[in-house]
């Protein structure tokens, strides 16, 4: 094997590395409570990792055993998914940029509004047909449950970082002035205020504020946490990425001038 197809070859195998924090990204998003309820967002950065990891075993597998073919077609493929990847990149920094937090005076965490958020991410999860779905399977998650265990006093609760998804979901908005039992037990105010979410709250276990508004912004607002974490991970990813594809390009146009003097000296001799 020639020396630039040594280069290709290890640079495959960097490729194949820098597959596996992109799956691992995947699978974070995957397995969060809001992603597993929004399944069209759960598998597309999984399913991209798995296509670099085996695209790379491709063209590892074409330098080390000099198969032209093969490699050229590790280079077309890994073009094509650098470029899907960016695409995501991109796409997801624009649409997870609007921020619909507010602070809470005398709370640790952040409320949410809905229309802080971009009108695609919002469309994507609140139109009826999909919050159905999305509210049931929240309803079923241990999602508010946890809270119970967590924090035991007011106190305690008032001042814990909980999610977005919590926020939204498991409990009153502050404006609503609900008197405090526990993180999903709250007392009626005598004159509630004109915000609907105050209306929908409800001290059942299954219903909670998952009918709120709130609640979709609280959805939105993880989401939008979790894909920024995730972004950081794709990024470094990316780099490296294109960086090992400029140079695996380099080193398979010397491959072919290495085959082609070889060829050349075997008809000369």
């Amino acid at each position: 094997m020639g020396v630039s197809n040594n280069i290709t070859a290890l640079l495959n195998f960097l490729a194949l590395l820098c597959s596996i924090p992109i799956i691992g990204a995947g699978i974070w998003l995957a397995s969060k409570a809001d992603n597993e309820c929004v399944h069209y967002f759960r598998w597309p950065v999984v399913v991209i990792g798995v296509l670099i990891l085996l695209v790379s075993l491709a063209g590892f597998v074409g330098a080390y055993w000099n198969r032209q073919g093969l490699l050229a077609f590790y280079l077309f493929c890994m073009a094509v998914l650098i470029v899907i990847l960016l695409v995501l990149l991109v796409f997801a920094f624009v649409v997870t940029r609007p921020d619909g937090s507010y602070d809470v005076a005398g709370r640790g965490y952040k409320e949410y509004r809905l229309d802080g958020f971009s009108s695609w991410l919002r469309n994507q999860v609140t139109n009826s047909a999909n919050w159905n779905k999305i509210r049931t399977c929240l309803a079923n998650s241990n999602v508010c449950s946890k809270l119970t265990q967590d924090y035991s006093t007011a106190d305690q609760f008032f001042a814990a970082h909980i999610s977005p998804l919590q926020s939204g979901c498991c409990k009153p908005p502050t404006l609503c002035q609900y008197g405090y039992v526990s993180p999903t037990m709250w007392i009626n105010p005598v004159t509630p205020a004109t915000d609907p979410d105050c209306y929908m709250w409800s001290n059942d276990q299954s219903q909670l504020c998952y009918g709120c508004n709130s609640c979709k912004a609280g959805l939105l607002g993880n989401l939008r946490q979790e894909w920024r974490k995730a972004n950081v991970i794709l990024i470094v990813a990316v780099v490296a990425l294109v960086w090992v594809y400029l140079i695996a390009c380099s080193a398979f146009k010397n491959a072919q001038t290495e085959d082609l003097f070889q060829r050349y000296k075997q008809g000369w001799a």
